[in-house]
Parts: structure tokens; C-alpha cells; sequence
């Protein structure tokens, strides 16, 4: 869930800061043009100031001569000094003073634009922006104005260098502030995500070992939102009912096989008496012993269910080859008896079972096993590694079972109609799962070919605490 909710936040978080940032970029670099717009402005109005009683370049009045002189000398050195081009223009674009000597107005563009609007009187407040990545020029211009009239207009051409370099260093700056804004924004998420998220791990482990058989394992309501400690909470009062509905549901088939033994004791007995008063061989005297002793399997089964259902896994590191061969060997004379040939193909294996619970559910796939499989044919027990998990898989030349039935095998009292008359309670291979499933375990069912059937019994290499 993290993976999915961390890349929503820091896409809303980056969008956040980006909308922040070009608006904030925009306005350092409008901030920095307009401080040299300004100086420009006060640079020209002292030209202007200077150029304002100056009437024309060949006056033969001396005081407008020197005047004339001290303009030239003031925009000479004011572009000696800051390499910016300076000129006093006029109406006919005729220069009064200008330096470097020889520059004039701009024929087009913004230079002329700025004269243009100076002579309309206007002073250039607002030339058009100038980004870090263009090379023009910041024209600014300032009429000269005298007695109400404008008789010249003061040009000022500068390099805008230094401007975009200053505009440069103040993005690098917010984008600097942005990129450390956004680590510590991701550094939040990722807290903010933890702890939302800590109790939907916690609950979806406690699940996850619940829906496996594990019906201990509850919540620790310590942390995250309200309403998920709530819903911890809630969690955990579901699971002790589901566990005292499980508990009752164990004690009663328990109980109710452990009391039906008795009656159905007597029961046998007094059906062994009744025979000793009935000629030998009386058929419907042998029926009803066999279903009295099928019924007597069933208890017992039902009672070793119950008991698996509630046992506890012993889990340990066990060697699965050795356990595998050791119940191949005590199984192998009723094999011979019946002449099924029962065979092993060892590996040195290990994982993590319980060598009790594994070791009773092989014994129930190997009866069931010989149980079909008719004399002349094969079983055979196989061990071996696949990944994260032991298999010990078991296949017999039995008649095999059909795409539904395969879906059905190991369903209690389920068994094949064509089986029926084969002894059994149909809770052998049900147990079995049980027995696996607590400690991590599965069974699984499949064809063999030509013919037959394949269980497959998994337990897990690595350490449920690992």
C-alpha cells in the first residue's frame, strides 16, 4: 500500500511546490529588472537634467556650449564606468551627445520603441522582461523636457549580464530551497505513511496467520489514527469470538465422539452375542458389524480431527528425507502384503514441521495411496526442494480421479461414489490438511499420468520467526 500512496503524496507535494515556485521565480526575476529599470530611469533623468538647457550642437552661446561639454564628459564616463551606452537624442533622432561617440538611436526594435514612447512624454517604466536564457539588451528612455515641451529624449542601451546573472543565482537559490523542501516533505511522507500504515501491516499479518490457522495472533493496538486502533480493536474482539466458536464447535465433535464410544461399545458387544444364537455365516449378522465398526472408524476419526484442529504446531528444523524413508519402511509390508511395490527416492532435505503432524499426515496419503493402487503396480514417495519449500510428493497407478471429483478430494466425509465399498471414513486426507495447515503447511492434489493420482505435501525451509 505504501508503494501506492507514497508516489500520490509527492506527486501532490512536488505539484504544490512547483506552483510555488514559478510564481515566486517570476517575481525575483520582475524584482530584479525593475531595480535596474529604476536605476536606469534616475540615470537618465540626470541627463535629462543636464541636456534640458542645451539648445542646439552648433550654439554659439558659451553657457550652452559648456553645458554640451559637460553632458558629452558625463556620458562619457558614465560608459567608461559601467560599459552601459548613453545618448541624448533629438526629435529627428539627431544626436545632441552620445557615447561611445557615434551611436544612435536604434532604427527598430526596442530601442526605437523607447524613443517612440519617450517622445509621446512617457518615461520607459516598463520595457519587456528579460529571462536568464536571452542575450538582449534593457533599452530605457526619458523625454527632455522644457518649458512643457519635449525637445529630446535621453537613451540609455545596457548590457543585462550582471541582471540575468542576479536572476540566475536567485532560481538556483529557490530551487534549492524547493529541492530541500521536498526532501523534508518526502521525509514527512514517508513518516506519515509509517504511521497510518504500521496497523494495516500489523492487522493484515494478524490476519494472514489467522486465515492460516494461527488463532492466536492478534493486534497490538498501539499506534496509527483513531480509527484504525479502533478497528484494531474491533479486529481482535472478532477473532476471540471466532476462536470460542471454533473452541465450542472442537469440544462438542470431541466430546460427541468420546460419548458416542460407549453406547456404540455395547452395541457391538450385544451384536456379538446376538450372533452366537444365529447360524454361522448369516449374512445380515456380518453387515451389521461392518457397519458398526465403519461407524467406530468414524468416531475415531472425528475425535483425531478434533485434536488436530486444537493441537498447537510443534515447529522444528526436521530432516524431511529421513522422516520420509523411516515411513516408507513401516509402511512398506502392508505394501508387500497387498503387492503394491512401495518405493522411496530419497534427497537430503530439511524444513521447518512438526516431524508429528507431518509424519501422521504421509501416513494418511500413503494408506489412502495403497488403498487404490492394485497389486502389480506402484507407489512412490518422493522427496525434493522447490524454492521457500520441502516436497515430499507421493504417487500411486491407481484409477485416478476425474477433473470434479479432483476438485472435491479432501473435503470432509467427501469420497468418490465409485470408492464406497473401499474401508474408510472419507476424514483421512481432511486431517491431513488440518495437521499441515497449523504449521504452514499445504497438501495439494493432481493427475498422474498415464493414471493414477499425485498428492503433493509442502512445509516451509525457513523459520516462521525468520
Amino acid at each position: 500500500m505504501r508503494t501506492r500512496l507514497l508516489p500520490l503524496l509527492i506527486f501532490l507535494l512536488a505539484l504544490v511546490l512547483v506552483a510555488l515556485g514559478f510564481p515566486l521565480a517570476i517575481s525575483v526575476a520582475s524584482a530584479q529588472q525593475q531595480k535596474v529599470v529604476v536605476d536606469r530611469i534616475d540615470d537618465t533623468a540626470r541627463f535629462a537634467a543636464l541636456a534640458q538647457f542645451v539648445t542646439a550642437v552648433d550654439d554659439k552661446d558659451t553657457s550652452s556650449r559648456e553645458r554640451l561639454a559637460t553632458l558629452e564628459k558625463e556620458l562619457a564616463r558614465y560608459h567608461e564606468l559601467y560599459g552601459i551606452r548613453a545618448g541624448v537624442f533629438f526629435r529627428n533622432g539627431a544626436a545632441m551627445a552620445s557615447a561611445p561617440e557615434g551611436w544612435g538611436v536604434p532604427d527598430e526594435g526596442k530601442g526605437q520603441d523607447a524613443f517612440q514612447e519617450a517622445l509621446a512624454g512617457r518615461r520607459s517604466h516598463d520595457p519587456p522582461q528579460v529571462w536568464p536564457w536571452q542575450l538582449g539588451r534593457l533599452v530605457v528612455a526619458s523625454p527632455v523636457v522644457r518649458e512643457g515641451d519635449v525637445i529630446a529624449v535621453v537613451v540609455t542601451d545596457s548590457p543585462t549580464g550582471h541582471m540575468r546573472s542576479a536572476v540566475l543565482r536567485g532560481w538556483l537559490l529557490i530551487a534549492a530551497g524547493e529541492v530541500a523542501a521536498m526532501l523534508l516533505a518526502v521525509g514527512a511522507a514517508f513518516r506519515l505513511t509509517s504511521w497510518v500504515l504500521r496497523p494495516v501491516r500489523v492487522l493484515d499479518a494478524a490476519t494472514h496467520d489467522i486465515a492460516t490457522g494461527r488463532m492466536k495472533s492478534r493486534v497490538a493496538v498501539a499506534g496509527g489514527p483513531p480509527e484504525l486502533r479502533r478497528l484494531a480493536r474491533s479486529f481482535n474482539e472478532m477473532a476471540d469470538n471466532v476462536e470460542d466458536v471454533l473452541d465450542q464447535q472442537r469440544a462438542f465433535v470431541a466430546d460427541a465422539s468420546h460419548q458416542l464410544r460407549n453406547p456404540l461399545s455395547a452395541l457391538l458387544l450385544r451384536i456379538e452375542l446376538l450372533a452366537l444364537e444365529l447360524p454361522e455365516g448369516n449374512e445380515e449378522i456380518a453387515s451389521v458389524r461392518a457397519e458398526g465398526k465403519r461407524l467406530a472408524q468414524v468416531l475415531d476419526d472425528l475425535l483425531g480431527l478434533a485434536l488436530a484442529e486444537h493441537a498447537e504446531a510443534d515447529l522444528r528444523l526436521t530432516d524431511i528425507g529421513a522422516l520420509a524413508g523411516e515411513r516408507v519402511a513401516a509402511w512398506r509390508p502392508l505394501a508387500e502384503d497387498k503387492g503394491v511395490r512401495l518405493t522411496e527416492r530419497r534427497a537430503a532435505v530439511t524444513a521447518w514441521a512438526d516431524p508429528v503432524a507431518l509424519s501422521s499426515a504421509l501416513d494418511a496419503v500413503i494408506d489412502n495411496a495403497l488403498k487404490f493402487t492394485p497389486a502389480g503396480e506402484e507407489v512412490t514417495v518422493s522427496v525434493a526442494a522447490d524454492g521457500d519449500h520441502s516436497m515430499i510428493t507421493v504417487t500411486d497407478r491407481g484409477p485416478g480421479l476425474t477433473d470434479d471429483e479432483l476438485s472435491r478430494v479432501g473435503d470432509r466425509f467427501w469420497r468418490a461414489g465409485r470408492h464406497q465399498n473401499v474401508k474408510g471414513s472419507g476424514l483421512g486426507l481432511s486431517i491431513s490438511r488440518t495437521l499441515l495447515a497449523a504449521g504452514g503447511g499445504t497438501i495439494t492434489y493432481a493427475h498422474h499420468t498415464p493414471h493414477g493420482l499425485r498428492v503433493t505435501l509442502r512445509v516451509p525451509r525457513t523459520s516462521p520467526t525468520g
